[in-house]
Parts: C-alpha cells; sequence; structure tokens
C-alpha cells in the first residue's frame, strides 16, 4: 500500500510535522520498508550537493525541506558521520534533544550549521539542518562492521535562517532617524512658546526675556517714564503695535516713551509682533 502522493494532496495542504510525528510516522515507517502517510519526502543521499542545490531536489516545501538521507563513516572503524560536501561542512551545533513518544526513548534531533570552506576555516551560512535519527541506529552500525555506512536512512529538515540581525539594525536606523526629526520639531515649537503673539502682561513678566520690563514697572515710583526704547528696536515706522491697558492712562510722545499712571491693572491684553520687537 503506498502513500499519497504530492499530486494527491488537497488544496492549502501544508507539511508542519512535529518532531514525535517525524520519528514515529515518517522515519520509523522508512526504515521498516513500511508505506508513509504521505510520499512528499525524498531520498536524497543530502552530503552530495550543497544546501542551496537541495531546495530543487525535493518534492514539497517554500521554506523548508525534508529528506531521508543515509549517513556514512567518517573512518572506517569509527562512529563519527562524514559531514563534508562538494564546498563545505555541516557542523554540529548545540547539544542533542531527545525525543519522547509519551514516555518512551524514540529518537534524537540535532541541530547543524553549514560552513563553506574546509575546516577549521570554514565561514559560516545561514542554513541549518535539524537531522532526525532512530534511538536504536547505533545498534544497526554495530551489526554493519566492515562497512562505511553508518545509518541507512536518517530525516533531515532543511532551511535557511532568516537575517534578523541586519533586518534590526535598518528597523533602529530609521527610528532613529524619526527621533531626530520628532527632537527638532519639538525644539523649534518650544522655541515659538517663547514669543506669544498674544497674553497678559502680567503673564509676560514671568518670561526671563521679559526681566527688563519688570524692572522698569516695579521701579515706576521712583521713574514715572517707562523707556521702551531700550527694550524694543529696530521697529521702523511701517509697524504699529497696540498695548491695551484697558483704563489705564497712557501718554504717547514723539521720544518713543509710554508713561503709565501708577495704580493701574497689569492683567490687560497686550499683543505685540515678536518678528519686530528683540527682547534683551
Amino acid at each position: 500500500m503506498q502513500g499519497k502522493t504530492s499530486s494527491d494532496l488537497p488544496p492549502g495542504f501544508r507539511f508542519h510535522p512535529t518532531d514525535e510525528e517525524l520519528i514515529m510516522y515518517y522515519l520509523r515507517n522508512q526504515a521498516s520498508s513500511k508505506p508513509l502517510p504521505v510520499s512528499i519526502i525524498p531520498e536524497v543521499d543530502i552530503y552530495k550537493f550543497d544546501p542551496w542545490q537541495l531546495p530543487e531536489k525535493a518534492e514539497f516545501g517554500e521554506n523548508e525541506w525534508y529528506f531521508f538521507s543515509p549517513r556514512d563513516r567518517k573512518y572506517p572503524n569509527g562512529v563519527r558521520p562524514n559531514r563534508a560536501t562538494v564546498s563545505g561542512y555541516w557542523k554540529a551545533t548545540g547539544t542533542d534533544k531527545a525525543i519522547y513518544s509519551g514516555s518512551k526513548y524514540v529518537g534524537v534531533k540535532k541541530a547543524l550549521v553549514f560552513y563553506k570552506g574546509r575546516p577549521p576555516k570554514g565561514i559560516k551560512t545561514d542554513w541549518i539542518m535539524h537531522e532526525y535519527r532512530l534511538n536504536d541506529s547505533r545498534k544497526q552500525a554495530k551489526q554493519q562492521n566492515g562497512s562505511m555506512r553508518l545509518d541507512d536512512w536518517v530525516l533531515c529538515r532543511i532551511y535557511k535562517k532568516r537575517n534578523v540581525g541586519r533586518n534590526l539594525e535598518e528597523k533602529a536606523e530609521i527610528t532613529n532617524t524619526q527621533l531626530e526629526k520628532s527632537v527638532a520639531n519639538d525644539a523649534s515649537e518650544q522655541q515659538l512658546l517663547k514669543f506669544p503673539r498674544t497674553c497678559s502682561l502680567s503673564h509676560l513678566l514671568e518670561f526671563e526675556y521679559m526681566g527688563p520690563i519688570s524692572h522698569l514697572l516695579n521701579d515706576s515710583t521712583n521713574n514715572p517714564g517707562l523707556d521702551f526704547q531700550n527694550i524694543m528696536s529696530n521697529s521702523g515706522n511701517d509697524y504699529t503695535e497696540n498695548f491695551q491697558l484697558g483704563d489705564m492712562g497712557t501718554q504717547y510722545t514723539d521720544s518713543g516713551k509710554f508713561q503709565v499712571n501708577q495704580g493701574s491693572i497689569l492683567n490687560q491684553s497686550l499683543f505685540m509682533n515678536p518678528m519686530v520687537y528683540e527682547f534683551q
């Protein structure tokens, strides 16, 4: 009885088996020559190819590809596998993961990274492999003493890791640019807030740049004439500014002086153009 082929799969089919399912329903059946649930995992000796050549050998998959592959010994009397390929080698990384079905130990999962060149000067790539083997595969290797074949079949899942670090650097650069623009805009707004076009005179006295006016008004008893020529400059003859002081008694003279009567109310609206006058 043959399993379904890739052409018999229903629309929308996705192959995302768990580690336990890969061992119990695929690798174990392959090793014992039993039919698979679906026949979408080809038999390929992956060590005869570089990883970027393997996707075209697969029968199914877009971002990850599965293969049944044999493993050979690196040395005639040893148990280390030969992981060299055409232009590089696979190197184990991390620790092996034991796979259980319920409470029963059924297999092992090993992670490997592909390096271009020859050890120890290989160049690390983004190609990753998860290798699954049965828990009794080493017993089979002892029975085949004298042969270079280490395992008849292991199941390999191969994919290319996304370059997360580069994407994070690009996002960080964009974020920093946006923050710089935001800080510049905030600084411009704060600068504009220092020169309100309409506010009360008492409010203006709270600003540091209106210190001279506050000082002059406080000394109005000793100096009833408020000389605004020392405060405002470059006003020109084409601009007219209206100081609305309500019922305050004011007199305008040709010398540019405003005389304010003592006891006047200060909480009146004052309209001024900050582009004309510069407060010292």
